[in-house]
């Protein structure tokens, strides 16, 4: 068993898609129409055929109340590994990312949170 794919829960998918892709820099692999929303899955461009993040409409009574609970106590949705967290907080900065956590290191990791204009915080990590 692995992997294949994860969710990240958005208000709005085609300004997700812009935000995963021009600004985080993830490519997009599929995108489907499928009625009222879209299948949209981004990938890294370093692993066209590795894990993909769905771009999944939070359109369930349950998701925006959850997304505004862990947003309100700062908890990040989930987590996108980086080389270098400093390099990627000041790259994202310079692109007018929102930051809600700056560089922390924590033994020997160290990680930042970013708002993802969607719903979301998204915290990004190196080891």
């Amino acid at each position: 068993m692995k992997i294949a794919m994860t969710s990240v829960l958005v208000d709005d998918q085609e300004k997700a898609l812009r935000f995963y892709t021009d600004v985080l820099g993830f490519e997009a692999k599929h995108d489907v129409p499928m009625g009222e929303h879209r299948w949209i899955t981004v990938v890294s461009p370093d692993s066209r055929d590795g894990v993909e993040l769905v771009l999944e409409p939070d359109a369930h009574p349950a998701a925006r109340p959850f997304k505004e609970a862990l947003v309100a106590d700062g908890i990040p949705f989930t987590a996108f590994a980086v080389e270098d967290v400093q390099a990627e907080f000041t790259r994202l900065t310079g692109l007018g990312v929102r930051f809600t956590q700056q560089p922390l290191e924590m033994g020997p990791v160290t990680t930042a949170v970013l708002d993802d204009t969607c719903g979301n915080l998204i915290q990004i990590a190196s080891m």
